[in-house]
């Protein structure tokens, strides 16, 4: 396949049990909206399929999930060996929005010596989105099954990159930020909206899932934005996505994966827990 042809892969890091579907919905549409090059996406979520490269038994094989804050942490670590240590790699959590064409990502330079594209610097390095050169990377990253079975793998591989910045290509903030960082809106090329408390999804999934009788991953404290221009756009690219025939039955995993560990961001373990449903109304009124 010529050069121009081959899909850029995308790997997405993603809930296993259905939780981050609007995310999903509206990350690929946002791709999709502005890419001028074709795209493949791999979404990343835990699998009882020991076949899996993202199979875990919550026992010891596989993936230990333990120490991680998300569904997916340290997935992002293993993607140079599912690519075979070959080619580029582009990885994203699934609370991203595309407002330009990623080809600009895809396609910027990485020189030599560097493993990866990604933005800040130091404690200030953004790992929501970043592009592996897979080959060079084979030189830092341990054996996938050495970081499988690693609860702190995906700490320890973050600090190394914080404290060697040689390592990473810059990348600019309008890429790749954290909640805007102050940006302003029509600056931005892409949004990680992605402190977990105030994320646009959940005023659509929340209720979904208490319908559903599911509980969320994230068990935090559910609060307001603080930029509502960026809630807007969230939700027009929902509801563009939906009158474009995108549906999130699509995105549903078909063998949801059911409970496992990870470091809870409830600060008041132990407290009588509102609903998810009650805790998101009660954030839009305070």
């Amino acid at each position: 396949m010529p050069a121009s042809l081959t899909p850029a892969r995308i790997f997405v890091g993603c809930d296993p049990n259905d939780c981050d579907l609007e995310q999903m919905m509206v990350l690929e549409y946002s791709l999709r909206k502005h890419t001028s090059i074709p795209i493949q996406i791999e979404w990343m979520r835990l699998s009882r399929d020991p076949d899996s490269f993202w199979y875990s038994d919550g026992k010891g094989a596989g993936w230990t999930t333990d120490r991680w804050a998300t569904p997916f942490s340290a997935f992002r670590w293993g993607i140079p060996a599912f690519c075979h240590f070959s080619g580029r790699a582009l990885y994203v959590d699934a609370d991203i929005m595309f407002m330009s064409d990623v080809a600009e990502m895809w396609d910027h330079e990485i020189a030599p010596g560097r493993l990866m594209l990604a933005s800040g610097s130091g404690r200030e390095l953004r790992l929501g989105e970043l592009v592996w050169d897979c080959a060079a990377a084979k030189e830092v990253l341990p054996d996938i099954q050495q970081l499988r079975r690693d609860p702190l793998g995906h700490k320890k591989l973050q600090n190394f990159f914080e404290e060697n910045p040689q390592k990473v290509q810059p990348l600019g903030a309008e890429y790749s930020n954290i909640d805007g960082d102050d940006i302003p809106l029509e600056q931005l090329k892409a949004l990680h909206y992605s402190k977990m408390g105030t994320q646009f999804s959940h005023q659509f999934s929340l209720p979904r899932l208490e319908a559903e009788q599911k509980c969320h991953w994230f068990d935090g404290k559910i609060e307001a934005h603080p930029r509502d221009e960026l809630r807007v756009l969230f939700e027009q690219y929902y509801h563009e996505a939906i009158a474009a025939g995108y549906s999130l039955e699509s995105y549903r995993n078909p063998a949801a994966f059911g409970e496992f560990n990870k470091q809870s961001q409830d600060v008041s373990r132990g407290k009588k827990k509102k609903s998810l449903l009650k805790r998101l109304l009660g954030s839009l009124v305070n």
